[in-house]
């Protein structure tokens, strides 16, 4: 017989349980890793697999799942009342009436599932094999099911760690969960399992067991414990969130950036980094930002949502929120706020600034303490900054304005109307001066003190 991995793969995810030590509103499966939703790491894990059809089974908080899977070309089965793994397994039957191929069985909190790995699994449904399973050897076994299986991988017994014996629970050979089978056999053993076991559910293991059962061949295929491990808790969530980090420093490092102090940066799951970028201590990246080459990020800066151009530097204590855009060599300082706002080549910000909703041209320099006021509590508004303009420090830009090309805007100046280019703009109440009235003031005020 033909290799498994000559069939097409439908996969089904089960979904359904209610995550009860999460103690969360959130459903389980969308607690972010690295800013993302558990469940949809795990369909990006499986999208090399190039799946026929994906089946998300749902229960508990059905309408947040679905709403996290628009788009993503999966579909939903609901598990109502939740009976047990083989139970929800066998609701995705109706969303795979037709399909003839491989079914794959996994769970939406194993977010660190590889296409390589189900492919593996896959691949050992050859010959007279009717099931395969994913096992792994944690180190600690803890409450996991157990594989009791031969030297050469054939399963003898599969067993919920609440129903096995001292003896099988001495087995280090754990259970995952993950389960495939031919779709023709795949729904006749789901619906053949019963539920006389300590907790009366239908569980999933016992797919392999009718099999046996049967006179057929179950293999166990082992895969790492950090890939298959379920995430059931905060700790574990944490964790989990660890190992990612420290994987993707790891990549980022191996693919040419410098990273200072790598244990105290945190990337987002979609983080693009050119070479010969350079991070320091305390940085932290949230979704949708991109850095090209020779790019200096410095400490404690904190950015989401932004395209930094080749030779720009951010920081120390910069925000770069979303929608905002550095051309090259551009330069955001210590204590900068950006938002919307795009910087074109040359351009600094170096300290105490808010940029929102602005357009800064080439070569434009913008003093300490300067602001974008672009909210009137209602609406936002846009301001526009010419090439190689100069703004004096503890400027207000009041939106929506412009300031020209060349163009000067004096320290302290409050800027409500366009200014024209090579204008010079001084918005300033009179000095007013009065030599020696502090020394006269202060004599008054020591004899007053000294009077009491």
């Amino acid at each position: 017989m033909a290799s498994g991995m000559n069939k097409a793969i439908a996969a089904i995810i089960l979904a359904a349980g209610k995550g009860t030590r999460m103690k969360s509103d959130l459903h389980k499966v969308l607690h972010p890793i690295a800013g993302r939703a558990m469940l949809l790491h795990l369909l990006d894990g499986l999208s090399g697999l190039d799946l026929a059809a994906t089946v998300v089974v749902v229960g508990d908080k059905r309408e947040q799942v679905e709403q996290a899977l628009d788009g993503s070309g999966a579909s939903v089965a609901v598990q109502d009342p939740q009976l047990g793994t083989a139970h929800a397994a066998l609701q995705a039957k109706d969303r795979l009436s037709g399909f003839d191929g491989l079914v794959l069985v996994c769970f939406g909190d194993c977010p660190s599932l590889t296409a390589a790995t189900v492919r593996r699994l896959c691949e050992a449904l050859d010959g007279d094999a009717r099931v395969a399973v994913l096992g792994f050897r944690p180190v600690d076994s803890g409450a996991y099911g157990r594989i009791i299986a031969d030297a050469n991988g054939h399963v003898r017994k599969m067993v919920e760690h609440k129903d096995a014996t001292a003896e099988e629970r001495a087995t280090d050979l754990c259970n995952s969960g993950v389960i495939v089978a031919r779709s023709q056999h795949m729904w006749r053993l789901l619906e053949a399992v019963g539920n006389d076991n300590a907790a009366g559910e239908y569980y999933l293991p016992d797919v392999a067991m009718g099999a046996i059962a049967e006179g057929a061949r179950v293999v166990v295929v082992e895969a790492d414990e950090h890939e298959v491990a379920g995430i059931n808790s905060r700790a574990e969530l944490a964790a989990a969130e660890a190992q990612w980090q420290a994987f993707k420093r790891e990549e980022a490092m191996a693919n040419g950036a410098s990273l200072r102090a790598p244990e105290t940066v945190w990337f987002s799951w979609d983080t693009e980094l050119g070479r010969d970028v350079t991070i320091e201590p305390n940085v932290v990246f949230g979704p949708g930002v991109k850095i090209a080459d020779n790019v200096v990020i410095r400490a404690h800066s904190h950015i989401e949502g932004a395209s930094i151009a080749s030779g720009c530097e951010v920081g120390p204590f910069a925000r770069l929120r979303p929608g905002t855009i550095l051309d090259e060599k551009a330069k955001v300082g210590n204590f900068v706020e950006t938002k919307k706002a795009h910087l074109g080549k040359g351009a600094k910000a170096n300290h105490l600034t808010y940029l929102g909703d602005a357009t800064v041209g080439a070569g434009a320099n913008i003093g300490a303490g300067t602001i974008t006021c672009n909210y009137d509590g209602y609406f936002k508004y846009q301001t526009v900054i010419g090439d190689n303009a100069f703004i004096g420090s503890n400027s207000a830009l009041v939106a929506p304005v412009k300031i020209g090309q060349d163009a000067i805007v004096a320290a302290g100046s409050a800027v409500t109307r366009d200014v024209a280019d090579g204008e010079l703009r001084l918005v300033r109440g009179e000095q007013l001066v009065k030599p020696g009235w502090a020394d006269r003031f202060h004599d008054a005020m020591r004899k007053k003190k000294a009077g009491k």
